[in-house]
């Protein structure tokens, strides 16, 4: 992304800053916030580069993370269980997958795709690990929102962990919901 200096006023309001504060934030003169944004400044290549870099950072800071997104009330189920079970607890819970967990570790992933994939006549003879998929992306719970968008392009489900616990799962659903 290429950054437009030009556009200083209107990332100062999005950011919710006087000019006063946004210049203490940036490190530079409040007159100088105020020139540039009225077009009587031009500042040099290296102002520019230091205000896109201190923007960048301030933005950041404030970009949610994975435990304030993700939900927390995991459930999730053995390899060693019926798939006729698994079933039932997702329309009980109406979710469309659910991790596979063995000693606190996750293995793979039961979905609605997974599912269907296979000779659905025996689900009350086939177990999990017969149509588990492979598992979903293991995630940091402070993970940047940015990072779970790009994630959640090419998986159904993030796992959160913290310490090597399984604290929360992230789906596309969840992300929306947080985007208020």
């Amino acid at each position: 992304m290429v950054f437009d200096i030009t556009q200083l006023r209107k990332i100062r309001k999005q950011l919710d800053m006087t000019q006063h504060a946004f210049a203490k934030e940036l490190g530079i003169s409040q007159s100088m916030v105020a020139k540039i944004e009225s077009d009587k400044l031009d500042p040099t290549y290296s102002y520019v580069k230091m205000i896109e870099d201190r923007i960048m950072h301030l933005t950041k800071r404030e970009e949610k993370e994975a435990k304030e997104i993700m939900h927390a009330n995991v459930i999730f189920v053995g390899k060693n269980e019926f798939i006729k079970e698994v079933v039932s607890i997702m329309n009980k819970n109406n979710i469309s997958q659910v991790p596979v967990v063995e000693r606190e570790n996750v293995i793979g992933l039961v979905s609605e795709s997974s599912i269907l994939g296979g000779d659905i006549t025996d689900i009350d003879k086939k177990k999990v690990y017969e149509i588990m998929t492979e598992s979903p992306p293991i995630i940091d719970k402070h993970a940047k929102l940015e990072m779970i968008v790009q994630l959640l392009k090419f998986y159904p489900i993030l796992i959160v962990k913290e310490a090597g616990k399984l604290v929360g799962v992230i789906t596309k659903a969840d992300v929306i919901r947080s985007l208020k």
